[in-house]
């Protein structure tokens, strides 16, 4: 990579697709250059939420005997019975206390669900079905063409593949891995994430704010982001706009990190000095972004090695910049083979809001539900870049075409919706 750029683009800056693609693009091409991406095992059960780098395959067939779906009647005979057969009762199968024996023709023994079938039985009846008398069994009612059996192999067959290299593990995955046998799997090691918060007027929450400063919020904010998607931060700087200060930290960080995340200092003032030191120890490959909230933002890197994401000192700007560049590149960086992104769904507005054309927004709501059904997106309050309560109860991110003036309740857009699946 070579040392320095030149911004290429026009002063509107890079689009939203256009910016994720490149840094995507730039991360793939120089992987042999950065090492987030060793593994290690770990058990099964405190590995949700990471990404399997090495596939699993099940070792045998799950069940790996047939079993009864219901509580019942397994029958020594393999076709639909008529109503009017009868079977003589020979024995009990339970979960985890099988009947051992075969069962002939004209036998039958009582079977609960999830047990298992002993040899010669190839059909079950549910117990509603069946009238006793003693040992002797009747079916009185007319029994369905569906023979109630479980497949021995119904879960899994033995080779089959279970977790597949680059899948992020959820709960319903690792519900099946368990079920399969599964104890350890290998998994990625997450990227470590350092962050850069600077600025002469911040001072942290609890410590006495003086004229013109304020109380710090990006440390807290985006930790607790990457956190809740599967990224501690294992470092985090606060540091006054002082280039020899700020130089040190880049260097500090880069040492001992495997991405760095800034805040602030990537404009063009007197006092931003984060994309002139990325400048001088790496590269930067773009920075402006055509997008509100988010036009200053910087994609480079410190040395050969180290991607560093420069955001916007404002906080909901910071916010939404780190959720659509920065988290789909932790993802590729972690192994996960296609990053995930928020799904897309389409909303009819509730209410009306004002704005002006210019660049493609990304506009706060919360979702509703009209009474039939349809999803409303409300946009509340102001959406200013620099006021944290416009993320409060965001359950949807509008996506606002850039040549979109005002945009009345009752029109449809594209929304991103935030909220993550649970299984």
């Amino acid at each position: 990579m070579a040392t320095g750029s030149a911004e290429p683009y026009g002063r509107e800056g890079l689009p939203l697709d256009v910016a994720r693609d490149q840094i995507l693009s730039s991360l793939r091409a120089n992987q042999s250059r950065f090492a987030p991406g060793s593994s290690e095992v770990v058990p099964l059960h405190t590995a949700l939420g990471r990404v399997i780098a090495e596939a699993v395959q099940a070792q045998a067939d799950v069940p790996g005997f047939r079993a009864s779906i219901m509580d019942g009647y397994a029958l020594g005979q393999d076709h639909q019975p008529a109503l009017g057969d009868s079977w003589t009762l020979v024995g009990r199968s339970a979960p985890g206390v099988p009947y051992r024996q075969a069962l002939n023709h004209g036998e039958a023994i009582r079977i609960l669900t999830g047990a298992p079938l002993p040899e010669g039985a190839g059909w079950v009846l549910p117990q509603e079905l069946i009238a006793t008398q003693g040992t002797l069994l009747h079916l009185n009612k007319d029994a369905s063409p569906n023979p109630w059996i479980r497949a021995a192999d119904e879960e899994c067959r033995e080779g089959a593949r279970l977790l597949a290299t680059g899948e992020r593990l959820g709960v319903a995955d690792i519900g099946r891995a368990s079920s399969c046998g599964v104890a350890h799997v290998r998994v990625h090691r997450r990227p470590r994430i350092g962050v850069l918060i600077s600025g002469d007027e911040l001072v942290s929450p609890g410590q006495e704010r003086s004229d013109g400063a304020i109380w710090e919020s990006n440390s807290s904010l985006l930790s607790g982001m990457l956190e809740q998607l599967g990224y501690p931060t294992v470092d985090c700087r606060l540091v006054a706009d002082q280039p020899q200060q700020l130089r040190a930290t880049i260097l500090d960080l880069a040492a001992g990190c495997d991405v760095i995340v800034s805040t602030g200092g990537v404009s063009a003032g007197d006092s931003d000095w984060i994309r002139p030191l990325m400048q001088e120890l790496g590269q930067v490959e773009f920075w402006k972004l055509f997008l509100k909230p988010g036009r200053p933002f910087a994609f480079g890197w410190v040395g050969q090695s180290v991607p560093f994401f420069g955001l916007p000192g404002n906080p909901v700007a910071a916010t939404i910049t780190a959720l659509q560049l920065l988290w789909p590149a932790l993802q590729l960086l972690e192994g996960q083979q296609t990053p995930e992104q928020l799904p897309r769904v389409r909303v009819r507005l509730s209410t009306p809001y004002r704005r002006k054309p210019g660049r493609p927004e990304l506009a706060r709501a919360s979702l509703e539900c009209s009474a039939d059904g349809e999803l409303l997106a409300r946009i509340d309050g102001s959406q200013a870049s620099s006021r944290i309560g416009s993320l409060q109860n965001t359950d949807l991110l509008v996506e606002i075409p850039a040549d979109s003036g005002p945009v009345e309740s009752g029109q449809q857009l594209w929304a991103q919706l935030m909220r993550r699946r649970i299984l």
